[in-house]
């Protein structure tokens, strides 16, 4: 097992917040998401850009660990900074660090780790008092800032 690296995301500004108390909130995390990215919902037979995609999976992946792993509730925030995006996921055990684990075929867990590694530029994580932070940045903030839908 490998562990993540320990450092902070760079100052962002944050555009997005949502509190997730449970798993079957992660489905409508998913579609808020894209509409802060693009402006609109996804439709069920249209998938989401590369970006938001793959911004919707690692937030899925982070805020589903962070649901089984730490207690509730769960924050989830969208940032910006300069050309980035950066996702950060908090939960409440901050003495949990989060590791990589060798993918495995034959187990269904510990692969959201090395899937958020494989679709982000950076992944690290940090506490904040009884609050662990696990983020990851994407490229793209630049091109798509204009289409951030404020949360109302």
């Amino acid at each position: 097992m490998n562990q993540v690296d320990r450092s902070r995301p760079p100052p962002s500004e944050e555009l997005r917040r949502w509190r997730l108390t449970g798993p079957d909130e992660l489905r409508s995390l998913r579609a808020s998401l894209h509409q802060a990215l693009s402006g609109t919902r996804p439709a069920d037979h249209r998938g989401l850009d590369e970006v938001s995609g793959r911004i919707a999976l690692v937030a899925t992946e982070l805020a589903t660990n962070a649901l089984q792993h730490g207690l509730p509730p769960t924050t989830v925030r969208l940032l910006r900074h300069e050309d980035r995006f950066v996702l950060d996921v908090a939960d409440h055990h901050p003495g949990g660090a989060p590791f990589l684990t060798a993918l495995s075929l034959a187990g269904h867990r510990g692969r959201g780790l090395p899937i958020v590694r494989a679709m982000a530029l950076n992944l690290g994580w940090y506490e904040d008092g009884d609050v662990k932070h696990v983020w990851a940045s994407f490229p793209g903030a630049r091109d798509s800032a204009a289409a951030i839908v404020p949360d109302r």
